[in-house]
């Protein structure tokens, strides 16, 4: 019979952990370029402040019979993206890397767009809402596959996000009665 016991070296865990100090988090385990993972990082930290600055202009601006409900659902949506923002900038400081929140470059990396609309068109920031939530629920998910088992940490990080993105996506269907 084999034997499925546990077992762990730690005095050699002790001693490569003196040795890689310098290494801060990434351990031997890493399985991913992090200068390639930050590069994706900053992508998603761009994409994530253009889906809260459009969420937010949306809140401000959106006018109607409806405008109490959808502006408020924009606003709670606009601050989780803020907070992914803020999650992934993190983790890119984690990796060794510098979160990239330079303003000229933000639209150019971001996988969405910033639309606006008519003060009035709450059906149209609704539906363009659903598509930017729609293209961050794959890029993400294809992100997360290829992370795979070689950056858990960013993986788990970026599952957290696409399950609120997902929620957004539901919510806004909700609101859009479908």
């Amino acid at each position: 019979m084999a034997d499925n016991s546990f077992s762990i070296d730690v005095a050699a865990i002790r001693q490569r952990a003196r040795q890689k100090m310098d290494d801060g988090p990434l351990t031997d385990g890493y399985r991913r370029s992090a200068s390639e993972v930050v590069g994706v990082l900053n992508d998603v930290l761009a994409t994530e402040i253009v889906c809260w600055m459009r969420y937010s202009r949306h809140a401000i601006s959106a006018t109607g019979i409806d405008r109490a409900q959808v502006a408020a659902e924009f606003h709670e949506h606009a601050e989780e993206e803020r907070d992914h923002a803020m999650r992934v900038a993190e983790r890119i400081s984690q990796l060794g890397g510098d979160p990239d929140f330079d303003p000229k470059t933000l639209a150019e990396r971001a996988h969405t767009t910033y639309e606006t609309f008519s003060d009035d068109d709450l059906k149209g920031m609704l539906e363009e809402n659903l598509v930017a939530e729609r293209i961050v629920i794959e890029s993400y998910q294809e992100i997360i596959r290829w992370l795979a088992g070689g950056d858990v940490t960013t993986r788990r990080l970026m599952e957290q996000i696409l399950a609120e993105e997902e929620e957004h996506a539901d919510d806004i269907m909700d609101l859009l009665g479908r």
